[in-house]
């Protein structure tokens, strides 16, 4: 398998503060990465400086073996998308012209109109998320789910080897929340995409995921299968839990039982 991305050694935060230090590891093609860890353990930070938006104070990310930070960010768009936690609503834009905006990363400056293969991308975006009947429904008009999936044909119009989603599934109750996944189990294995999610949800990360990463405090407290990771001492350490772990139909869960003392 190819390497999409890579942290290496990366440390970085806000000014000369340092939230995330020394997070190193590989992201496979057609793989789930799921980050993990209590508030405040650097998940958004992390995912910031791996999508381009923060630069490290130390380390490096490579975006399909090239440093992300010595390319543009036209040329990153074209192989990674992020979905942030919270989006700007455009006023006025229908769904088919939001998810168009996907498509810039692709043109030319002076390119004002979307050429045949643009609006085959859109379209496919659009089918993909199921919101081809959609299309001419404003934006704000949305449900939260919809306008989630919205967002991610927005995302997905870029054509990306790689998706980053910072918890996708915030505010959406259970139905949507399971859609929404399934969905991207769905992109992930019949389109090759390299996902990193960032999740509250312990199991629905374990469900769908390959890997799990837990951060503890900023850094890489544990990285593995959701076998490996999620095991009594760790969710104990992480989470500041003592939990029953439950072979089920979907895979590992896990029942919390009581909250514990955190040891630093």
């Amino acid at each position: 398998m190819e390497t999409a991305l890579e942290s290496q050694a990366v440390t970085g935060g806000y000014g000369e503060e340092s939230i995330v230090q020394n997070i190193s590891f590989a992201l496979q093609s057609g793989e789930w990465l799921s980050i993990l860890g209590a508030n405040g353990s650097g998940k958004s930070t992390l995912l910031r400086l791996l999508s381009r938006i923060l630069s490290p104070q130390q380390g490096t990310v490579l975006l399909d073996g090239k440093s992300i930070h010595t390319q543009s960010p036209q040329v990153v768009a074209q192989t990674l998308a992020l979905l942030p936690q919270q989006q700007t609503i455009p006023s006025g834009l229908t769904v088919r012209q939001l998810v168009s905006l996907g498509r810039a990363p692709h043109q030319t400056w002076w390119q004002w109109e979307l050429n045949a293969e643009d609006h085959q991308k859109v379209t496919l975006a659009l089918e993909s998320t199921e919101l081809v009947t959609y299309s001419d429904r404003p934006v704000e008009q949305l449900s939260g789910g919809e306008r989630q999936r919205a967002f991610l044909a927005l995302a997905l119009a870029q054509a990306p080897q790689v998706l980053l989603l910072d918890e996708p599934t915030t505010y959406l109750d259970l139905r949507y929340q399971l859609e929404l996944l399934e969905l991207l189990k769905h992109l992930n294995q019949q389109q090759d995409i390299a996902i990193i999610t960032v999740l509250h949800d312990v199991n629905l990360a374990a469900r769908y995921s390959d890997r799990l990463a837990l951060l503890k405090a900023g850094q890489l407290y544990h990285l593995g299968t959701p076998t490996d990771v999620l095991t009594p001492e760790n969710l104990a350490a992480i989470f500041g839990i003592d939990a029953s772990i439950l072979q089920t139909p979907v895979g590992i869960q896990i029942c919390p039982l009581t909250p514990i003392t955190l040891k630093s």
